[in-house]
């Protein structure tokens, strides 16, 4: 199979070209390389690598810049969505776009299923809504798969930004009263392959890692187990607050549990638990 990865250099995009498997060929294209908003310069990258899937992990994340910059971030997440999902159209090329939690607004008691009504409380999760919709539209088998609290060993996320502010301060705060479930990249690699590899039906998926934690719970379990890998000298006291003593410009959704059910029946990526996968991550980052 050929895939064409965009948004090559981010946490997800690396972590699909390093876990593609040896049967496929993969080209990654960063932003510098190619415009996904230029229609004709997508076109051409269809027809010089023949991709018979394109992997859209480009995205603009700034979820508080994006109530300031609402037009950047809808030509990102949506105009320039409409026209990838054109362009797969144009080329008989399958479409896999990831997306958010951030559809949802937080106000449900379970987990968010595929199907659940959308009501995003933010400019990003807005753009991101207005994306799926082009890929869903789109024909051709179009998959949205959305994920949550995606981290990696490098670029900008939580647990990076923990880790260093543990060393750098004598507390921290962290929001308690947000729910969701962390997420490693390299564990949405492995869905992303396994839902091309199980050739899945056009739609909306969900996939996280296992269980479910606030960001308190998440920044404890990261200086533990950074503690115990010696990538952190020192534990400090971590403080629980409530998201009204840190308020943000983009409202969050409070509770953002994605049920991922139907694709762990449907693929064979193996799915573990997020603090499994954080010792796994926080071990790769250790070892030079």
């Amino acid at each position: 199979m050929r895939v064409l990865v965009l948004g090559g250099g981010g946490q997800v995009a690396t972590a699909v070209a390093a876990a593609a498997p040896s049967r496929h060929r993969v080209a990654a294209r960063s932003r510098a390389e190619l415009d996904i908003s230029d229609a004709s310069a997508v076109a051409r990258a269809l027809e010089e690598t023949g991709a018979e899937w394109m992997v859209n992990a480009a995205a603009y994340t700034a979820v508080d810049l994006a109530e300031d910059q609402p037009a950047q971030a809808i030509a990102v997440n949506d105009t320039a969505v409409r026209v990838l999902a054109a362009a797969a159209s144009a080329a008989g090329c399958r479409l896999l776009h990831l997306s958010t939690d951030f559809v949802f607004d937080g106000r449900s008691n379970r987990a968010y299923l595929p199907a659940d009504p959308t009501n995003p409380l933010s400019v990003y999760g807005v753009s991101k809504l207005a994306g799926e919709r082009h890929v869903l539209n789109g024909g051709d088998g179009g998959i949205v798969l959305r994920t949550a609290w995606v981290y990696a060993g490098a670029g900008r996320n939580f647990v990076l930004t923990m880790l260093r502010l543990m060393r750098e301060k004598e507390q921290v705060n962290v929001v308690c009263d947000q729910i969701g479930t962390p997420t490693w990249a390299c564990g949405i690699a492995g869905a992303i392959w396994g839902l091309i590899d199980a050739g899945a039906s056009g739609g909306i998926y969900h996939w996280t890692d296992l269980g479910v934690a606030s960001w308190y719970d998440f920044a404890v379990a990261i200086q533990d187990e950074a503690l115990a890998r010696g990538l952190l000298r020192r534990a400090i006291p971590v403080t629980p607050i409530a998201s009204a003593a840190y308020p943000t410009r983009a409202l969050r959704p409070a509770f953002s549990v994605l049920d991922t059910t139907a694709t762990r029946a449907l693929i064979g990526a193996p799915a573990r638990h997020w603090r499994h996968n954080l010792r796994t991550m926080l071990d790769d980052i250790r070892t030079p």
